[in-house]
C-alpha cells in the first residue's frame, strides 16, 4: 500500500483520476477482460493525456513500483494489471484525428476497435482491426493484429505509419521508418517491451459502409467434409475475402432455430470487401454444403466488426493456446474433430477458431517487422471460456489436451496475442531465434532495466 502523502504527489501532477483501494470506483477499475485475473494494484492512474502518462511513469520509477500498462485490458494473460504496483491506464485517452484526404488516422491508445471503426467509417475508411470490437487497439496492434481486412490490406502493423511513445527513461519519442527506425521495427510485433505507446498513426483504406459478410452455420456432422473442402477452397479465393472457421455451441440468438440452440456446430465467418455480386459468387461453393443457417449478405462494416462480441463478454474466465498450421491434413482434421466433440461437456462460450491467413500477410518481407511467421496458412486459437460458477480445471485441461494433440501438425511457432502462458520458450516460439536476438538488442538499448516486463517479456541481456 502506498502512503497517502506519497500518493498525493501523484494526484497533484495528474489531471486524470487517481484511484487507490479506498477510492470509489477502484473495484471496477481494477477489473480486466479475463475474469480469471484477480489482482489488486496499489494505484490506478487513469491518464487523460500524454503528460499524465509521463508523470505516472516518473512516479512509478521514483517509488520503485511494478508497472502494468493498460489500453483496452483485453489481454488474455492479464498483463494490464498487477498486485501492489501501479496500473498506468490509458483507456480514457480516446482522441482520434482522421485525415480523409491522406487516408490516415492518428489514434490515442485508449480506443477500442469499436470506437476506432465508428470514427473512421464516418469517412468511409477503415484499417485492419480486431475480430472482437471491444478489444483495445494498442496491445492488439503491438502483437501483430489481424481481422476481417487482413488478406486484402495486411496486418494491423502493416498499416502502421508511426507511433508516439514514452521510453523507460521518460523520454518522449516518435518512431517511424524515418525516425528511430529500429524502434519502429520492434514495436511492430514486439509487444509492449520498449515503452508506453500513447498514439498510433494508421494507414486507412476505402471500406464500407457496407461489406458482404456474415456467418454460415453447419451441423457438426459435416465438420470433416467441410474442413477438407475449406483447406483446398481457400487456395483459390481472392484477397478481398477473409474467413474464419470456428467450432462453437449454437447461441440463443433470434436467427438460430430453437432446436439448434445449444448444439455443437461448425461455422464459417466471412468478410468480402468488394461488390455484393462477386461475394455471392465466391461464397457459392460454401452454400452448396447446405448450411443449416445462412446469415451472410450485405452488412454494415461496423456491425460485422461487432458480430462476435457476445461470444467474449467482459469478465468471462479465459485460457487459450495457439498454433500455426500450414495445412489441414486429413490426420489434422481427424484430431481437431475428435477434440471439438468434447465441447458438449464445456461452457457454451468455449470454442476452436481456425483463421485463414495468406494474401497480403505473405507479401510483406519477413525482415520488415518484428512479427514473424507470415508464411503460415492458418493460425488456430483453442479458446477455453467459462463463467465463475463453472469448473476452471475442466476447461483448462481441455485446452491443454487439445493443444498437445494438435501440436504434431503445427509449425512449432505461436501467435503472440493468443498466448495465455508465460515463459521464455513461449516468447522464442513467437519470434524465432534470429528475431528474438535482435529484439533483445533493442531491449538492451531502450529498456535495459526491464522496467516494462509485464508482457510476453523480452529480457535484456545487459
Amino acid at each position: 500500500m502506498i502512503n497517502e502523502k506519497v500518493l498525493e504527489q501523484l494526484r497533484k501532477k495528474v489531471t486524470g483520476q487517481i484511484l487507490s483501494p479506498k477510492d470509489t470506483g477502484y473495484e471496477e477499475a481494477r477489473k480486466v477482460w479475463n475474469g480469471i485475473i484477480d489482482k489488486h494494484p496499489s494505484v490506478i492512474a487513469r491518464c487523460a493525456n500524454e503528460d499524465d502518462v509521463a508523470n505516472s511513469l516518473e512516479f512509478a520509477r521514483a517509488n520503485n513500483l511494478e508497472i502494468a500498462v493498460r489500453g483496452g485490458g483485453h489481454n488474455v494473460a492479464g498483463f494490464s494489471t498487477c498486485d501492489e504496483g501501479i496500473v498506468i491506464d490509458l483507456s480514457p485517452m480516446k482522441k482520434i484525428e482522421i485525415d480523409k484526404n491522406a487516408g490516415t488516422a492518428r489514434a490515442q491508445s485508449g480506443l477500442t476497435w469499436a470506437e476506432f471503426d465508428k470514427a473512421t467509417q464516418e469517412a468511409g475508411l477503415a484499417t485492419t482491426g480486431g475480430l472482437i470490437s471491444t478489444t483495445g487497439i494498442a496491445g492488439f496492434t503491438l502483437g501483430g493484429g489481424f481481422g476481417w481486412l487482413v488478406r486484402k490490406y495486411g496486418m494491423t502493423i502493416d498499416n502502421l505509419l508511426s507511433v508516439d511513445m514514452i521510453l523507460a527513461n521518460g523520454k518522449r519519442v516518435s518512431a517511424s521508418p524515418s525516425e528511430n527506425s529500429d524502434l519502429f521495427w520492434g514495436v511492430r510485433g514486439g509487444g509492449g517491451n520498449f515503452g508506453i505507446i500513447t498514439s498510433f498513426n494508421y494507414k486507412l483504406h476505402p471500406v464500407g459502409p457496407e461489406v458482404y459478410g456474415g456467418v454460415l452455420f453447419y451441423p457438426i456432422s459435416k465438420a470433416k467434409g467441410l474442413l477438407k473442402f475449406y483447406n483446398k477452397w481457400v487456395q483459390s479465393i481472392p484477397d478481398e475475402l477473409s474467413t474464419t472457421v470456428a467450432f462453437i455451441t449454437a447461441p440463443p440468438e433470434p436467427f438460430v432455430p430453437k432446436d439448434l440452440v445449444g448444439t455443437q456446430m461448425v461455422i464459417v465467418a466471412a468478410c468480402y470487401v468488394g461488390e455484393k455480386e462477386n461475394g455471392e459468387k465466391i461464397m457459392k461453393p460454401l452454400r452448396e454444403f447446405a448450411p443449416a443457417i445462412d446469415v451472410v449478405g450485405p452488412i454494415p462494416y461496423v456491425a460485422l466488426q461487432g458480430m462476435l462480441d457476445a461470444s467474449a463478454p467482459k469478465g468471462i474466465h479465459s485460457y487459450w493456446r495457439t498454433h500455426y498450421l500450414n495445412d489441414l491434413s486429413d490426420n489434422a482434421i481427424e484430431t481437431i474433430v475428435d477434440n471439438v466433440t468434447k465441447l458438449k461437456n464445456l461452457s457454451p462460450f468455449s470454442a476452436l477458431h481456425i483463421h485463414h491467413w495468406e494474401g497480403a500477410i505473405k507479401r510483406v518481407k519477413p525482415e520488415e517487422t518484428a512479427f514473424s511467421h507470415r508464411d503460415a496458412r492458418f493460425v488456430t486459437n483453442i479458446v477455453g471460456l467459462w463463467t465463475a460458477e463453472d469448473d476452471a480445471d475442466k476447461h483448462i485441461n481441455w485446452v491443454k489436451s487439445f493443444s498437445d494433440d494438435v501440436k504434431q501438425f503445427s509449425t512449432g511457432n505461436l501467435y503472440l496475442n493468443f498466448i495465455a502462458d508465460t515463459g521464455e520458450d513461449k516468447v522464442m516460439a513467437a519470434y524465432g531465434k534470429d528475431k528474438y536476438k535482435k529484439l533483445v538488442e533493442l531491449k538492451n538499448k531502450y529498456d535495459p532495466e526491464n522496467l516494462f516486463h509485464l508482457n510476453q517479456n523480452i529480457k535484456p541481456s545487459v
